[in-house]
């Protein structure tokens, strides 16, 4: 395919990889989830179906990434640790013969595909609540550098689950008993674990101790290797097969020797543990968190693609070479986004991907790459899944999709326009080639054929090709399969700018428009988008 002038952006986009043998975990929680619990009436302190529903969707993930062999979760959030040898998005890097590991790639697409399968199935837990918002999820990596590392990490989650929920369990019984959250909090400020279990025992008639293991010890899934009927003979016997299953346990001390040493699955994928956890050190763990924060004064772009979406859309079947739906279902997605992340001015998407840009000033997460691109593309992958009916009444949604996302940086106006500028002509490329391309396969050629026919056509031919086999003048086509779409914020007509105001105080809408947004003029028209 033909290339335009804009390609040269390309050249900012720069991979963020950890270099092997580091064990990687991804660790996931949810983002604004006490909002989100108090929107649909969670239990608390613990809700039994919110835990199942996180469990269950930490069990789909081991099943999707096979390089996940562990996991440990509790509350709003999960690790996930892969083994040792993974080829999870594995390349040599650029400079040396070393394998890394594209972070970005990985932990994006787990994020995405956990918020993805947590709206799918949210119906399946909660059958009588309708899900309300899409939740997100901030993902980071974690780079153990050794095993002992590895083993520290888990026991810091695990005493962070018990001291979590004995707190909790305390405020939420104060708050129960008739105390304001400020009179439950000066109570049991200071006080240490076995105030607290007096406290519980003596004034609830609560054995903290009885309490569910999920709640106190939280919850591990591991891959296992299990016999399983894949089918049956002629006789009708059974022929099992091995096969990699998850299994989840809760555990009281998942760090510890015996447990570890006990799963022969985590000791070939991993290694044992040597010794036993004596004192845990959360800031030395904390030092293995592996993070990029973004360069400041500069444009980010957050772009998210979707993930195997031929496969997809076939398995769907989405009309082709667009479908129109599943184009304004994407479009609904980002405009969600806007309306949700008050940092992002512009953004733009064509077939499966959308891009997000965010204010040179956005102190959004500090800037931290990881917890940008999570949380935007776990957001727009729930939305996904929730929006899905609205476009497609009558297609279930047979699996959950996901999306991969990166951050990139753009110094000044001109090469950020320039981007936006590069992915709007490479959508009329894209488009108009599979135009050609979905009309000579459905004319009756092969898609081989149909490749080997195209092969270094250039526009004028491809129009002519158009008109002249299949009567269709290329630039009559829907404005949004030739443009893509742009969303936006705008001033709205009445809005007055305050003398003291900022920019969050003027009324604003959020539009979605198919725009011209190569030419000066788009940008003219809308100076305050850029402003």
């Amino acid at each position: 395919m033909a290339k335009s002038k804009y390609e040269y952006v390309k050249s900012f986009e720069v991979e963020d990889e950890v270099m092997q043998p580091n064990l990687i975990i991804v660790r996931i929680e949810g983002c604004n989830f006490e909002r989100f619990s108090d929107i649909h009436d969670l239990e608390k302190p613990n809700d039994e179906k919110a835990l199942a529903l996180m469990n269950s969707c930490a069990a789909a993930v081991l099943e999707e990434y096979p390089d996940i062999v562990f996991s440990y979760g509790f509350n709003d959030e999960y690790s996930f640790v892969f083994k040792r040898k993974t080829k999870f998005y594995q390349r040599r890097a650029r400079y040396f013969p070393r394998l890394h590991v594209n972070f970005n790639k990985m932990m994006s697409l787990i994020v995405s595909f956990f918020s993805s399968v947590y709206a799918t199935k949210w119906k399946e837990f909660f059958p009588l609540k309708k899900m309300k918002c899409p939740l997100s999820f901030l993902a980071r990596v974690v780079c153990c550098a050794s095993l002992e590392v590895l083993q520290a990490y888990l026991a810091w989650r695990q005493s962070e689950c018990h001291i979590r929920n004995l707190y909790n369990t305390c405020l939420w019984m104060l708050l129960k008993s008739g105390k304001s959250a400020k009179e439950a909090v000066e109570v049991l400020e200071g006080t240490q674990k076995q105030e607290k279990n007096e406290l519980l025992f003596q004034q609830f008639g609560i054995n903290y101790r009885m309490l569910p293991e999920i709640f106190r010890q939280g919850s591990c899934i591991f891959m296992t290797q299990a016999e399983d009927v894949v089918k049956h003979d002629e006789h009708g016997i059974p022929i099992k097969r091995m096969r990699r299953k998850p299994r989840m346990i809760h555990n009281e001390h998942i760090a510890g020797r015996n447990f570890w040493n006990g799963q022969q699955y985590l000791l070939m994928e991993l290694g044992p543990f040597d010794n036993e956890i004596k004192k845990i050190k959360a800031e030395y763990v904390r030092s293995f968190l592996f993070e990029n924060k973004l360069m400041p004064s500069t444009w980010i772009v957050i772009r998210i693609d979707g993930c195997h979406f031929h496969r997809f859309s076939e398995v769907h079947e989405f009309e082709k070479p667009n479908d129109r739906q599943a184009l304004n279902l994407m479009n609904s997605c980002a405009v969600a986004v806007l309306e949700e992340f008050k940092d992002i001015v512009f953004s733009y998407g064509v077939s499966d991907e959308y891009s997000f840009v965010l204010s040179k000033d956005s102190k959004c997460y500090q800037r931290q790459a990881s917890q940008i691109v999570s949380v935007i593309v776990s957001f727009f992958s729930s939305a996904y899944v929730m929006k899905w009916k609205d476009f497609f009444p009558f297609k279930e949604l047979k699996y959950p999709p996901s999306f991969d996302g990166r951050a990139v940086c753009y110094p000044s106006t001109e090469i950020l326009q320039d981007y936006l500028a590069w992915r709007q002509v490479d959508c009329h490329i894209n488009n108009q080639y599979n135009t050609c391309f979905w009309m000579l396969v459905k004319s009756g050629k092969s898609k081989s054929e149909a490749q080997s026919y195209l092969k270094g056509t250039q526009t004028r031919e491809k129009n002519e090709l158009l008109i002249r086999q299949f009567n269709i003048d290329y630039n009559t086509l829907p404005i949004m399969f030739l443009r893509g779409s742009s969303v936006f914020r705008i001033k709205g007509e009445d809005s007055v700018m305050p003398e003291d105001g900022t920019f969050e105080e003027v009324k604003q809408e959020i539009i979605l428009s198919h725009s011209n947004i190569i030419e000066d003029s788009f940008w003219k028209e809308h100076p305050s988008i850029l402003c």
